[in-house]
């Protein structure tokens, strides 16, 4: 099953949505299901300015004061505790995140997709680090051994031509979860909820365990010549 997820790192309910949705992945396949993640960037402030400013005091201005942004994060906080995330908004540095897809498409060309994407979440909620800066981002790419020219053009076609279909397809928030380009589940939605979906899309589409295992049995008996209606296998077929 291929399920794509639409998300921004400076979005605390997709820091939140992706570590629950891995949870859930672990505990589909262990059951014998079959998933394909695929990362596809989208921007809150595709206009932001990464010019060092904190989060708080960005929100504050965005959100009717300084009072009422501290009770959102104060909320936020505390669903993402519940997941083992700490998120340090104090420290936070609001950042235009477009250099920071760019990181995690070339990341994901090199088989390192997820590194990036929670090194990336962890560096901007929890270390307070500014993942607008290519300076930043260079250090990143090195950690997890990424080859990636920010200063130059690398990923930025990728990264614009899939901004540009998320807008198409009509998504404007997220995270949004994307289940073989047809059945969609928006937010961070609990562990157990998003299991729930990976089942009922198997199911829908033919690719839960015990579909694929009767479609395998199917094909074996097909190519066998001559093959009996009931043969010595121990079932039968119409």
């Amino acid at each position: 099953m291929k399920v794509e997820i639409y998300s921004d790192v400076v979005c605390p309910w997709c820091y939140i949505g992706h570590t629950r949705f891995a949870r859930a992945v672990e505990r589909y396949r262990a059951k014998g299901g079959e998933v394909e993640v695929e990362f596809r960037p989208f921007q809150l402030a595709p206009d932001a300015e990464s010019n060092g400013e904190l989060t708080r005091d960005w929100a504050a201005g965005k959100f009717g004061g300084a009072e009422r942004a501290a009770q959102m994060f104060a909320r936020v906080s505390g669903a993402a505790a519940e997941d083992g995330l700490a998120l340090d908004f104090d420290h936070a540095i609001q950042a235009n995140t477009f250099d920071a897809h760019r990181l995690i498409q070339l990341a994901v060309e090199q088989g390192k997709g997820e590194e990036a994407l929670y090194g990336l979440f962890r560096a901007h909620f929890t270390d307070g680090l500014d993942i607008g800066s290519r300076e930043v981002l260079a250090g990143l790419a090195d950690r997890i051994g990424v080859k990636a020219d920010l200063d130059g053009e690398d990923g930025a076609a990728a990264v614009r031509e899939e901004l540009a279909r998320g807008r198409a397809l009509g998504v404007s928030a997220v995270p949004l979860f994307l289940f073989e380009g047809q059945f969609a589940v928006s937010g961070a939605q609990p562990e157990d909820t998003l299991l729930a979906a990976l089942e009922e899309v198997a199911e829908r589409t033919g690719q839960s365990p015990a579909a694929r295992a009767v479609k395998a049995a199917t094909e074996a008996r097909d190519v066998r010549d001559g093959a009996d209606v009931c043969d010595d296998e121990g079932y039968c077929a119409v």
